[in-house]
């Protein structure tokens, strides 16, 4: 009897056997399992004690991205992160259910030695080749010698075919097309001298930006073309394109963005803060175009622009000469400059932007009266005072 019993566990076992032999089970992000645990060909045995596994990766809750600043790895386009590899490393992380974090370096060499040193996981940027110590995977990227998990895992879910749509989609946002707004006439009734149905908004509301109002209208008109339903891919909203955290900052509830006085109110704030911000550029008439630049493309953009203006001999308080710098920040020749401490900028954007709301407040100043309160960017200057005469 006992005899009977051994022979048929024995022969269950032996099904068993058969049944897990025939299948395989693979983990989330593609690497073949046995047993429960990841399959000896995906395990690097020399695994530095530095570098991550990708389990550690995932119980952390966190992926560590090393990067250049530039238009295909990583920048900052109005608050909003943007680059081919920065997109594909987000969708990475989003496959395996961690956070993005990204560690902007100088150099190769120093994400190299961060790669090394376990203070990043992954390089994702196209990397030369012929580089030592690193395992290259998903088109150039890198990360640690010893990470053969985590190299697999990339290898298996990136193609290029991933990689023409990611930037399908970023070629996209970044034209007016992924922008929702109607477009409404410059002028709504230029005999009447109205510019707009808002005029008593941007009149009201200009002090708080020590803006002559219909400089402010200009502004609206290139955001918005005065819709008050307007949306931009990176969540800009209403009349002024707010973004959400500025008008968070600024007060406003989410619904009452797309309030039009609300709206230009919180903008109008808002530009009065950057107006402070520079200060230093004590001709109001240029700080107009450092206030429009900042709104647009960032006030560290700017500042960055400034610096580099200084050091190659212009006047970094004049919008002529940092308009130039501003664009140069497209340029790797200048986004990698050592004073350069935001990177990469979308500048001839920002520059056109600037000009084309100048020439539209001069248009609306042909059209439209002013108010009787002067404001400080149409005031006349205060009589300079007699300069010492060996003063240079």
């Amino acid at each position: 009897m006992q005899i009977k019993y051994v022979f048929l566990l024995l022969a269950l076992a032996s099904l068993t056997g058969c049944v897990n032999n025939g299948q395989t089970e693979m983990t989330p992000w593609g690497a073949l399992l046995q047993d429960g645990k990841v399959a000896a060909d995906h395990v690097n045995d020399s695994l530095d004690d530095s570098s991550f596994k990708l389990s550690d990766i995932q119980n952390n809750g966190e992926m560590i991205m090393l990067t250049l600043t530039g238009p295909d790895s990583y920048y900052d386009y109005r608050g909003y992160k943007m680059g081919l590899q920065y997109k594909l490393c987000e969708r990475f992380a989003q496959k395996i259910g961690v956070s993005l974090r990204v560690d902007v370096c100088n150099d190769i060499d120093e994400m190299l030695v961060k790669l090394k040193e376990g203070e990043g996981d992954v390089i994702a940027y196209q990397l030369p080749q012929g580089l030592r110590d690193v395992l290259y995977c998903a088109s150039s990227w890198a990360v640690s010698n010893g990470n053969r998990e985590l190299a697999d895992s990339l290898n298996h879910w990136y193609s290029p075919q991933l990689a023409q749509k990611v930037k399908a989609d970023e070629e996209f946002l970044l034209s007016t097309r992924s922008i929702s707004r109607h477009e409404y006439a410059q002028v709504l009734n230029k005999a009447g001298g109205v510019i707009s149905h808002y005029d008593e908004y941007f009149r009201r509301y200009a002090h708080l930006a020590r803006w002559d109002w219909r400089l402010l209208a200009a502004q609206c008109y290139q955001e918005s073309t005065f819709d008050p339903k307007a949306q931009s891919f990176a969540g800009a909203c209403g009349l002024m394109q707010l973004m959400p955290a500025t008008a968070h900052d600024l007060g406003l509830e989410p619904e009452q963005v797309w309030e039009p006085e609300k709206n230009i109110a919180a903008a109008a704030k808002y530009i009065g803060q950057l107006n402070y911000h520079f200060k230093d550029i004590r001709n109001f008439n240029e700080r107009t175009k450092f206030v429009l630049a900042a709104y647009n493309g960032g006030m560290f953009h700017v500042r960055d622009a400034m610096l580099l203006t200084e050091k190659n001999g212009g006047n970094p308080h004049l919008w002529n000469d940092v308009s130039e710098y501003i664009r140069k920040l497209a340029t790797p020749e200048f986004y990698n400059d050592s004073i350069v401490r935001y990177g990469y900028m979308r500048g001839s954007e920002t520059a056109d932007y600037v000009s084309r709301i100048h020439n539209l407040w001069y248009k609306y100043r042909g059209v439209a009266k002013p108010d009787h309160s002067k404001s400080m960017a149409t005031s006349k200057p205060k009589k300079a005072k007699r300069k010492n005469k060996y003063r240079v």
